[in-house]
């Protein structure tokens, strides 16, 4: 290492110094010989350079002498070599500027306001307050089921929207079809593949209704859940959300149904045979104990209302389910 050696080199006694011998001439512009060093002694070199403030004119550096005219270590006997301080260690790194305010934001942390964890939607407690059990203004996680054309995503949409408190809407199908490539459509057959992206799905959609609550934002989800098939039943939502999840099924007759569902388009338009299928399937909840609304002849606000209805009966005596 350069400096090191440099270190070594200047700072012991018999080492050489790395300026010219004194010229001659100059001596005798001076008026006096230099002495001659005596017999059996190296010649030492001055403790600094002869010259403080050399002319103007200084003749150029000259190469350094060869090893054999200036020996470093053969003069008086019982001078001992220098040894070279050994080098420097590196210094460290500088430190990571500090964040202004103090310490780093923790690791699970949007901005700076940390999530708590989303823990499972629980049911009212016995002693819950007013404020607890007010369908309007409560954090509550809804599930609403119904057969497509039914109407969910509308209704689902406006109640959120229409809230006094924050909420947020949650569409199954629309988290499913985050899926671009090698997205599994059920319409081109119901495999293990389409069974596992909505398994999928369906876990994202209760993790994100989880952590909504965890940060007092209510949610409402929609889903075409079967009674009598346990893969798309409520189950799988209960073990994702919660107990506290409130199921209610949306289900119009079967001639609204058909008609809303030839107004969609794209995958989520279904064969008319394959709607009267579903809709008959979904008759299953009748005598589930589960709440139903028949929103036939009802325009999207008015069923919203109802659905304020039946909100606020879950939380005031929860359903079995």
């Amino acid at each position: 290492m350069q400096h090191a050696g440099a270190q070594g080199a200047y700072g012991g006694f018999g080492a050489q110094w790395p300026g010219h011998a004194p010229s001659p001439q100059a001596g005798e512009a001076a008026g006096h010989t230099p002495p001659s060093p005596p017999q059996g002694h190296a010649q030492l070199p001055p403790p600094h350079p002869p010259h403080p403030h050399p002319h103007p004119q200084a003749p150029a550096p000259q190469p350094p002498a060869p090893p054999h005219q200036h020996p470093q270590h053969t003069g008086h006997p019982h001078q001992q070599p220098v040894p070279a301080r050994p080098p420097a260690a590196p210094a460290p790194p500088p430190a990571a500027p500090q964040q202004p305010g103090g310490s780093m934001p923790p690791a699970e942390a949007t901005g700076h306001v940390k999530l708590p964890p989303g823990g499972p939607v629980e049911i009212p407690a016995p002693d819950a307050t007013p404020a607890q059990l007010d369908a309007t203004r409560a954090a509550v996680a809804v599930l609403l089921i119904g057969p497509a054309g039914a109407g969910k995503t509308t209704v689902a949409r406006y109640w959120a929207d229409h809230r006094a408190v924050p909420t947020a809407h949650i569409s199954l199908d629309d988290v499913r079809e985050w899926v671009r490539s090698g997205f599994a459509d059920p319409q081109t057959g119901w495999n293990e593949n389409s069974e596992a992206q909505y398994r999928l799905a369906r876990r994202t959609c209760g993790f994100a209704a989880r952590n909504f609550l965890a940060n007092g934002i209510s949610c409402i989800l929609d889903d075409a859940v079967f009674p009598d098939w346990p893969v798309i039943g409520l189950g799988g939502w209960k073990r994702h959300v919660g107990p506290g999840l409130i199921p209610v099924v949306l289900l119009p007759g079967l001639d609204v149904v058909l008609e809303r569902n030839a107004e969609r388009t794209g995958n989520r338009r279904l064969a008319d045979e394959e709607v009267a299928h579903i809709h008959g399937r979904m008759a299953g909840w009748y005598g589930s104990g589960l709440p139903i609304i028949d929103n036939s002849r009802q325009d999207v606000a008015s069923t919203a209302r109802m659905l304020d209805n039946v909100v606020a009966r879950s939380l005031a005596s929860p359903v079995s389910w």
